[in-house]
């Protein structure tokens, strides 16, 4: 019985495709698609850490030169018309309410020098009684382009899920 199974996995094994090395040209794309989705990831958060600190200069520089936000509250296109519209609407100072939001299950899909992502955004802002409270939620949908070798929000739409209370 023994042999028998080992005879039969032998032969599975046997009929199996050999596998090919992997190229250096295939090792190469795959490391460049991996690269890409890490910095695309870190520009997702980067949105969410600049938003919430009130960086709004350098919130504003990561839409590429005819990147578009739209949201609940308008839109604007290209980062001088970014950083003031984000001005307008959220002031020029600190975040003294010292709202926050937490950014998660990001679906990143990269094709060359363009990318699609979806991702899905929580506003917490504090209660009354000082307690986090979660005020917003929505989602995300991206298309982003490689622009000087960096990666941009191309066009960012903000959708909300759970809409301000009224």
């Amino acid at each position: 019985m023994k042999i028998a199974a080992l005879l039969l996995v032998a032969g599975l094994v046997a009929v199996q495709a050999p596998r090919t090395a992997p190229t250096d040209a295939s090792i190469a794309a795959r490391l460049q698609r991996l690269e890409d989705v890490e910095e695309i990831r870190t520009l997702l958060l980067d949105y969410g850490r600049f938003l919430d600190s009130r960086d709004l200069p350098a919130y504003s520089r990561l839409f590429a030169k005819d990147g578009e936000w739209v949201g609940g509250f308008g839109s604007a296109k290209g980062p001088a018309e970014i950083l003031a519209f984000m001005q307008k609407n959220l002031g020029t100072g600190p975040n003294r309410n010292n709202s926050f939001h937490i950014l998660s299950n990001f679906e990143i899909d990269v094709k060359g020098d363009t990318a699609t992502a979806w991702s899905r955004w929580t506003f917490i802002v504090p209660a009354p009684d000082g307690k986090p409270s979660l005020s917003q939620a929505g989602r995300y949908d991206d298309t982003l382009i490689r622009e000087e070798g960096r990666w941009k929000f191309k066009r960012r739409v903000a959708s909300n899920d759970i809409p301000v209370p009224q």
